[in-house]
């Protein structure tokens, strides 16, 4: 399972909630500032195969690219790894009675969803970085 770090930087973006609340919808600030998690198969990027680069919906930092991106069927959009190592932050969560590791932006420390290894898909890494797609902002190729 992938270990998660000892301790982690800073955010380099910081808001108050009641700004966090002013710049995201309702439905943004439950995924990305409380961890909730969006139902499978409504995200907008869950199947999507258009190219680009995944930012954070919150904060607008680099996070995924659509060359890292694979079709996992598991309901949300699934990646085999970050754009840049230092995009993410990963943190071990114990929350629903399970161990998880979570992603988060390194940036803006927004949370993105979990990561998993070992499930047996046919990627570089053996990881799914699973991702809320409303944590995400794609902008296109051109």
């Amino acid at each position: 399972m992938t270990s998660a770090p000892r301790s982690e930087p800073a955010p380099k973006v910081v808001h108050t909630d009641e700004e966090w609340r002013a710049k995201l919808t309702p439905a943004e600030f439950a995924v990305l500032r409380q961890a909730g998690t969006e139902r499978p198969f409504v995200g907008e990027y869950t199947d999507t195969e258009t190219e680009g680069i995944y930012e954070c919906r919150a904060c607008g930092a680099e996070l995924f690219r659509s060359t890292e991106k694979f079709h996992s069927h598991c309901g949300w959009p699934s990646f085999f790894d970050p754009a840049d190592s230092d995009a993410v932050i990963l943190r071990e969560d114990n929350s629903l009675g399970m161990r998880r590791i979570e992603v988060v932006c390194a940036t803006c420390h927004s949370h993105l969803g979990h990561v998993f290894e070992g499930e047996g898909y046919p990627t570089p890494t053996d990881k799914r970085y699973c991702i809320n797609s409303i944590s995400l902002r794609l902008v296109r190729s051109e």
